[in-house]
């Protein structure tokens, strides 16, 4: 990516609109220094801690289920919760998330991640993991959310699908790096272990965006401060494109964790894949997935989101087929978890770099945090009717019931092709009528 322009308003939009001396003031120097590919970097690494932290708990499942005699079936109550709490910050933040500075906001945001994460670790049974996981949940939406409002604020619209590409690569990088060292420390450390990493890095990472990233304040000046004054949550919540856009991700998100908290319990006990493999399955996965999201990026900016939509679906059905619709794997774990990866994750970047055109921006954040409770929601009902439809094989570990979640999963993932080609059609047509009124001449008289 082309390095941010010398001059501090240029790549940094609402610092056009700040007299010389407050540029100075708010912006000393900093935004003179900062490369989009740093900014990415950062944006990214958020992502990474956030994305990486939810993700570990699903492998590391059948060791803390052992250790603290928690039932392999009920597993998805522990990604659930997460999920739960962090659907519930996102829809507070809808009332307030705009108000702030996005990168003070992101700063408490990681510090409550960090909390909730390394108390995880001090953990002794189910109900005190749940209490821990809430409270990871509750700071660890709205960080999501925030990191891609700054995204979508401070990179031009040509470029963002190929930065959504790099900042949603993250998931890649904690799939290849992150989840197999969980593994690793917790198989060589005990399972409390990959808690505590997890909480260190956040920390790191925390005082890195806090002194590093530009404040990001554009949404808070007197123009945009009395629009968003008559800021309505329903009013948003009722136009046709944040519907469309809201059941696109609930849709995609539930399709996909009536499968993820369930697949290392599946993968081990089901299919009798072996513990020690599960490290170098998910790491062969993210390689594969990361590759495949800085190309997938590119070709969301010039194919579009409508096309890739349909080419990530079908391959989503595929290896959900093959993996998980005939309680057999088709073909080996390595191939059915990178497939997974690949396929939603491809996915993932269509439906967000179509959805970041939804919002205008004063209401940004608060879109965003909408959009982040409705995810959340949706992945901790797939989580929670995962541990509904499942039932444990008494004495033996193995669960049945995965191909009804199959089916079902299958189901959702179907919907999203029509989804993204409706919000793209909404939105073709809002902005062809508003530059037909930009268009119009202004009264004389």
């Amino acid at each position: 990516m082309r390095p941010l322009a010398k001059r501090p308003d240029e790549g940094f939009p609402q610092a056009a609109r700040l007299s010389k001396g407050r540029r100075r003031k708010r912006y000393p120097s900093l935004s003179q220094k900062l490369s989009e590919r740093t900014l990415v970097f950062l944006l990214g690494g958020i992502q990474f801690v956030n994305v990486l932290d939810f993700m570990m708990v699903t492998p590391l499942g059948p060791d803390f289920s052992e250790a603290l005699g928690i039932p392999s079936s009920r597993l998805g109550l522990v990604t659930g919760s997460y999920a739960a709490a962090a659907s519930l910050a996102g829809a507070l933040g809808t009332l307030f998330m705009d108000r702030f500075d996005r990168r003070s906001a992101i700063g408490v945001s990681l510090m409550g991640l960090v909390i909730g994460t390394a108390a995880g670790g001090f953990a002794t049974g189910l109900y005190s993991l749940l209490l821990a996981r809430v409270v990871a949940g509750l700071f660890g939406g709205p960080a999501t959310s925030l990191a891609i409002s700054i995204l979508t604020d401070l990179v031009a619209p040509e470029r963002r699908g190929r930065a959504f590409g790099a900042v949603m690569g993250a998931f890649s990088v904690a799939s290849v790096l992150g989840v197999p060292a969980g593994l690793w420390l917790s198989r060589h450390g005990g399972w409390r272990l990959p808690f505590f990493a997890v909480a260190g890095l956040g920390v790191t990472l925390g005082a890195a965006c806090v002194l590093l990233l530009p404040a990001v304040r554009g949404h808070l000046d007197k123009r945009d401060a009395a629009a968003s004054s008559e800021f309505s949550v329903e009013r948003l919540v009722l136009r046709r494109e944040v519907v469309l856009a809201l059941l696109t991700i609930a849709a995609s998100m539930m399709a996909s964790f009536l499968i993820i908290p369930n697949m290392s319990a599946y993968f081990q006990y089901n299919c009798g894949v072996p513990r020690a493999h599960m490290e170098h399955i998910y790491a062969i996965g993210g390689v594969c997935s990361f590759i495949a999201l800085r190309i997938v990026g590119r070709l969301v900016d010039r194919y579009g989101s409508s096309t890739m939509a349909v080419g990530g679906t079908a391959a989503l059905l595929a290896v959900i087929g093959c993996g998980f619709l005939f309680n057999r794997l088709l073909l080996p774990p390595e191939a059915i978890v990178a497939l997974f990866m690949v396929a939603q994750s491809g996915r993932n970047i269509a439906a967000t770099t179509l959805s970041a055109r939804v919002p205008k921006e004063r209401e940004r954040a608060r879109y965003q945090s909408l959009l982040s409770a409705v995810q959340h929601i949706a992945s901790a009902l797939g989580a929670f009717l995962g541990t509904l439809v499942l039932v444990e094989v008494p004495g033996t570990q193995s669960i049945q019931g995965m191909p009804r979640l199959a089916a079902l999963s299958m189901l959702l993932v179907s919907s999203q092709p029509v989804l993204v080609w409706l919000i793209q059609r909404t939105l073709d047509e809002r902005d062809s009528k508003r530059a037909a009124s930009n268009a119009k001449p202004a009264p004389v008289g």
